[in-house]
């Protein structure tokens, strides 16, 4: 069979790739540390298990579940929305339930591309927004993303080129994988942005709350406008990647479209794990307090060990992850393949994430101080 022409332009996931390659190593008996991925190894709160597993025995909770999710986890959405973000939103018409917010990446692509329509990607960023964009034959333009400008994109160079077949522009902050964090005002100038060129801009959003003392929403409190939406996620604050729970948030008119597109791709979320999302999003701010003293912990090992491998790291990062510039003379292949093969030490190489990121390394938190700190033994030897 001769496979559809969009998987030309489409390469497999690099960590899939690259995992393989890990596997095989630890097949022939490498020990490998993987610090690479964003893949929280910390429990869910007790009260989510607890929730599930109660959940498990309710009548028809194994039956299909609303395409918009159950009324008790839209209504939980928008309360975390109104406790963090100070933003009412309205259960029924101005949220969506996600089986994951990668889903959702696809669905508001699906729901606003048509082929040849370009779409505005942060360089660096997330692939899945370039991978997404090839599948359905729209058009990329990439922005560039700067240290020295804090990560931020800049609006002028982008008010200079024609931007009229522009129709999604894709941001990320907190951002990832830089972890920079951007102030109030830019999200009321990339609201102003997109309303003045007809772009819809959708702000991916999954690292509010780790390392992050100042969680912000690019939605506005008065009536939402139809050219910003906004993804977020359980997997990173509540440690439930695997759950595959997100959501998006919009206005009515929007939330409707990208349905249209949803409720023809799944057939609703399992309402154990929906109920269980429940109980999570009703966690106190001191659920991520206790969180992100464990992860400061880890942090001050990874920086040792940036320091020890001669790279840099700028200060005030959030997420899950430390993104540092390598040495002078090297690429990001080079650190990560003389880590991978010298110390069996997996991390992250910063071209994945487009141009901008070719001389960058990521590091994850993922992992626990004993690990880290193993990792941090095995450079200094």
């Amino acid at each position: 069979m001769i496979t559809a022409k969009r998987l030309d332009n489409v390469q497999e996931y690099y960590f899939s790739q690259k995992l393989r390659e890990v596997g095989k190593l630890r097949g022939e008996g490498k020990p490998i540390i993987n610090l690479g991925i964003g893949s929280p190894d910390l429990a869910p709160p007790q009260e989510v298990i607890e929730a599930l597993n109660k959940a498990l025995t309710t009548n028809g909770a194994h039956q299909y579940q609303p395409y918009k999710g159950i009324t008790e986890l839209r209504n939980a959405m928008a309360g975390f929305y109104e406790r963090f973000y100070d933003l009412s939103l309205d259960a029924e018409s101005e949220i969506l339930p996600l089986m994951g917010s990668k889903e959702g990446i696809m669905h508001i692509s699906m729901a606003f591309l048509n082929p040849g329509d370009e779409v505005l990607l942060p360089d660096p960023g997330y692939p899945t927004y370039s991978s997404v964009s090839k599948l359905l034959d729209a058009s990329e333009r990439n922005y560039e993303l700067k240290a020295e400008n804090n990560w931020l994109p800049d609006f002028e160079k982008l008010a200079e080129v024609d931007l009229s077949k522009v129709k999604l522009m894709w941001v990320n902050y907190p951002h990832m994988p830089t972890g920079s964090v951007a102030p109030e005002s830019f999200f009321e100038e990339i609201t102003a942005f997109a309303e003045k060129h007809k772009i819809l801009v959708v702000n991916d959003n999954p690292y509010s709350f780790i390392q992050n003392s100042n969680p912000r929403s690019i939605l506005k409190q008065e009536t939402l406008s139809d050219y910003v939406m906004e993804l977020n996620s359980l997997s990173k604050s509540f440690n439930m990647a695997g759950w595959r729970v997100g959501m998006l948030a919009g206005s009515q008119k929007n939330i409707n479209s990208v349905l249209k597109v949803k409720s023809n791709m799944d057939s609703g979320m399992f309402y154990p794990v929906q109920a269980g999302a429940v109980e999570a999003l009703k966690m106190s701010q001191s659920w991520f307090d206790d969180q992100n003293r464990i992860y400061e912990k880890r942090k001050k090992l990874v920086l040792e060990l940036i320091e020890e491998l001669n790279c840099e790291a700028a200060d005030g990062q959030v997420g899950l992850f430390v993104w540092a510039r390598v040495p002078e003379g090297k690429t990001s292949a080079d650190v990560v393949d003389g880590l991978l093969y010298e110390h069996d030490i997996f991390i992250a190489p910063g071209f994945i994430f487009g141009s901008q990121g070719e001389g960058y390394v990521r590091f994850s938190l993922c992992a626990s101080e004993e690990v880290i700190g193993e990792a941090l033994k095995r450079v200094k030897k």
